[in-house]
């Protein structure tokens, strides 16, 4: 078996799996489905059904670096209790020392984003065919205590029949997630589908923001653009908050009425999954989906889950930067772009971000001469930098202390963090703005849309 060689034989039979037309168990792998950061996907036949299958192929090492572990073994956790018609299935999962391949229902039919965006809006019969299998899907995933937190166009696939199939588990919340005040706390989705109660950082039930996402994602579907959209992130979110939708007067009055009760900004009082499905409009034509038929027990090779935990901080190379994700950036901030920020004469934010191409090593460097320029004394410890200005060694209006780091998104993606311990305002804001537009060079509404 290749599997065994590929237990065994380490890196050189990795190799040779790659190559068209190899083996991994009973599949047959062929070409490359696509490519992201954590691996390939592939397409794979089965040998003795003739039935294909697409192959996700996940480099351990690369789960280690992101330190997405655990999303992995949610991602997986999640599909293993989820078996409906309008949910990817997951067939199987296998392993060697280095990769796990999680064996998935091929959809021949691309994501529902790229349909849109190359068809434009769909006729009212079809977009709510469509929605109608995505409420199926969703709820499904809520009776079985699993939320998916990251619902959006691209995330929900199209088969050769028109039929939708829900993907990407791993953001998905199951009970074990929630605090004692019953509510989950964790800052992830992507910024247009992001329900509002999710931005307020105060807790959120995941069943009704995912209701959200899916009026937004249904909008789009009739209408052809988004609901919430704009450059400027704390203008999105400012509209978001708002719930001002503006909704196209030539749409029926059915799907007007439900796109706004369900693009309700209160949670409290946004309509529930039931209510949507006994909703007059949703219910034309409505098939509801049998799940009986995906029922049978999905294989999970014990090798999955020996991937070794990271090293603890005290091992970490003190130069390596810290590896932060965009949701993670949504959480740290409610407003990451810069745009007024120097408008303000009275400046309370003690900390600002900027994008950067430069490497980590580079940064620290360009931030050190930069700032040495202007007349500040530099302290290095721990891969960051302590910026200081001081009068008479002490902590006078005139004096400044700034910490600056530097977090990774991706390997060709930094974020510089600086942020003010005490001092002079004026002297903050020419030094921020000093190295953000020397440095800078992403805004941030396209950090957001980053791929991890």
């Amino acid at each position: 078996m290749v599997l065994d060689l590929l237990v065994l034989g380490g890196k050189k039979a990795e190799e040779e799996i790659a190559k068209k037309g190899m083996q991994l168990g009973k599949y047959e792998i062929g070409r490359t489905l696509g490519e992201g950061n954590f691996g390939k996907v592939k397409y794979a036949k089965n040998l003795g059904t003739g039935q294909p299958f697409a192959v996700k192929i996940l480099e351990k090492n690369r789960i280690i670096d992101l330190k997405i572990t655990d999303q992995i073994k949610r991602e997986i956790g999640t599909l293993k209790l989820l078996k409906h018609p309008n949910v990817v299935r997951l067939q199987e999962v296998l392993a060697s020392k280095t990769k796990i391949y999680m064996v998935l229902e091929f959809v021949n039919g691309g994501e529902l984003f790229d349909r849109i965006a190359s068809k434009g809006k769909l006729a009212e019969a079809d977009g709510r065919k469509l929605f109608q299998q995505l409420i199926d899907g969703v709820s499904y995933c809520h009776s079985r205590g699993v939320f998916h937190r990251d619902l959006k166009l691209e995330n929900v696939l199209v088969d050769a029949k028109g039929n939708i199939k829900i993907s990407d588990f791993g953001l998905s919340a199951l009970p074990e997630h929630f605090r004692a005040d019953g509510l989950l706390h964790t800052t992830c989705g992507s910024p247009n589908y992001v329900a509002p109660e999710i931005l307020s950082n105060r807790g959120y039930d995941g069943a009704t923001s995912d209701t959200w996402s899916c009026g937004v994602i249904l909008y789009v579907i009739l209408t052809g653009y988004l609901p919430f959209d704009d450059r400027n992130l704390a203008v999105l979110y400012q509209k978001i908050f708002k719930g001002d939708a503006q909704i196209p007067k030539w749409l029926s009055p059915g799907a007007r009425n439900l796109i706004k009760r369900i693009l309700d900004p209160n949670p409290h009082t946004r309509i529930a999954m039931a209510d949507i499905k006994a909703d007059e409009w949703f219910k034309q034509d409505y098939i509801p989906a049998n799940a009986d038929d995906y029922e049978e027990d999905i294989c999970i090779d014990e090798e999955v889950l020996s991937i070794r935990e990271m090293p603890s901080e005290a091992e970490k190379d003190p130069e390596s930067p810290t590896l932060i994700n965009a949701f993670q950036l949504i959480g740290m901030s409610s407003c990451l772009d810069l745009s007024g920020f120097f408008e303000k004469e009275d400046v309370s934010e003690r900390k600002i971000r900027f994008t950067s191409n430069y490497s980590p090593k580079e940064l620290l460097e360009r931030i050190e001469d930069i700032v040495t320029q202007m007349g500040f004394c530099v302290q290095k410890k721990n891969g960051r930098l302590k910026v200081m200005q001081e009068h008479k060694g002490q902590k006078n209006p005139g004096s400044l202390s700034v910490a600056a780091e530097v977090f990774e998104i991706s390997p060709s993606l930094y974020v510089v963090e600086l942020r003010k311990s005490y001092g002079d305002s004026a002297a903050y804001r020419q030094l921020c703005k000093k190295l953000s537009n020397d440095l800078g060079v992403l805004p941030s509404q396209e950090l957001l849309a980053t791929e991890f």
